[in-house]
């Protein structure tokens, strides 16, 4: 009877708790050339950016405070005397037909009030001190906006300081007829007044209303407790005393009667 071959020995197999325990090889191998190759990556400037940067350094030149690429965004920020002029080269050298907004900016820490004042649970913690974004400001006030172009596939958001003691701006609508409402908004929410506006008036506001509701200053009815303007028969406030009541004609007739009457 012929020997039965003899079995070659297999090599052991590792148990799931070893394998966790020791990556393989290769594993690591790879680990080590992604990291060394994100280290030595560079990544390659947007062409269109640089075309975009190139055009607006070309055109306003000293206009220009500073020009910041934030997130794939170009964001530049010009000296308020150079408001609208940024506008109208944007609009006929840039090629940007569609304005996104303007609205303004108060850096100013909001408010923080009794039970406020211990503590901050919103997520990312608000500052306390002022704090400014991309491109920098001079104070507490910055007016922007957004346009960008429908053909060009491009876009740029424009920023400009405003004087905290008269915060006003010139107005995009002789350029942008669309900022009409944007602009009669900020002037409503944020006080700042937009000069050459063809009808700055209240949008969502009674024309009695006291104060700009985005402003970090303006009181929140949570603190201080003040009838809505444009009511009628509205209670006294506490601690005010209530008005005397108007007596009417048909009220004075009829005492009159019960006097003749008696």
């Amino acid at each position: 009877m012929p020997d039965e071959p003899t079995p070659e020995p297999s090599e052991p197999v590792p148990s799931p708790e070893a394998a966790d325990e020791q990556p393989s090889a290769e594993a690591a191998s790879t680990d080590a050339a992604a990291s060394g190759a994100a280290e030595e990556e560079t990544v390659a400037a947007d062409p269109r950016l640089e075309e975009l940067g190139t055009l607006i350094d070309a055109a306003l030149g000293d206009a220009i405070v500073e020009r910041v690429v934030n997130r794939g965004d170009v964001v530049v920020r010009v000296r308020p005397d150079a408001w609208r002029r940024a506008a109208e080269f944007a609009r006929s050298e840039l090629d940007c037909d569609f304005l996104s907004f303007v609205s303004a900016i108060d850096w100013k820490p909001a408010a923080r009030e009794g039970d406020e004042a211990g503590g901050d649970t919103s997520a990312p913690v608000q500052p306390t001190e002022m704090t400014f974004g991309s491109a920098g400001s001079a104070g507490r006030w910055q007016v922007f906006a957004h346009v960008q172009s429908t053909r060009r596939h491009w876009g740029v958001t424009f920023k400009s300081d405003v004087d905290d003691s008269d915060p006003r701006a010139e107005s995009w609508v002789s350029v942008y007829a669309g900022a009409d409402w944007h602009e009669r908004e900020c002037w409503e929410m944020f006080g700042i007044t937009f000069d050459g506006h063809p009808d700055l008036r209240h949008l969502y506001l009674p024309s009695q209303f006291e104060g700009h509701p985005l402003r970090k200053d303006f009181p929140l009815l949570a603190r201080v407790v003040k009838p809505w303007p444009g009511l009628v028969d509205v209670e006294p406030m506490p601690g005010e005393a209530p008005e005397p009541a108007e007596v009417g004609a048909g009220d004075a007739a009829a005492g009159d009667a019960e006097g003749d009457g008696g």
